[in-house]
């Protein structure tokens, strides 16, 4: 003989059903948001900028540690040393403000960039 357990949650969830309480739900029969888009690592920061009506999409400070991640890929695009160190030097300078709270969005906890450290790094891709 099989026993059968229904957890109390189960039994919720059969009741409801039974009652017909998700019948005609406004996005029944519809394919889910975003169904068989791409992946975006980064949905999250848009459906929170929409949400909250952010203008501009998302938060400075959000993006500006986008940029701080995404450097180390952006290295083979610098053409020389020293657009590369203005670019950190920006950066920096970006990051010291934002820790100030002179930057919209979500405080930020980011360092300062090693120039010298980024510039050996761009030179070993060349």
């Amino acid at each position: 003989m099989t026993s059968w357990y229904e957890s109390h949650i189960d039994r919720q969830i059969r009741e409801a059903q039974e009652r017909g309480e998700f019948d005609d739900l406004p996005l029944a029969g519809k394919p889910l948001p975003d169904h068989g888009e791409l992946y975006d690592e980064d949905w999250w920061i848009r459906d929170l900028a929409r949400r909250e009506g952010l203008p501009g999409g998302v938060p400075p400070t959000l993006r500006l540690r986008r940029e701080v991640e995404d450097l180390p890929a952006a290295l083979p695009g610098f053409r020389s040393e020293e657009q590369l160190r203005r670019a950190v030097e920006d950066l920096n300078v970006r990051i010291e403000r934002a820790k100030r709270g002179l930057i919209e969005g979500p405080a930020t906890i980011l360092r300062p960039l090693d120039a010298d450290a980024i510039v050996a790094q761009w030179r070993s891709t060349r």
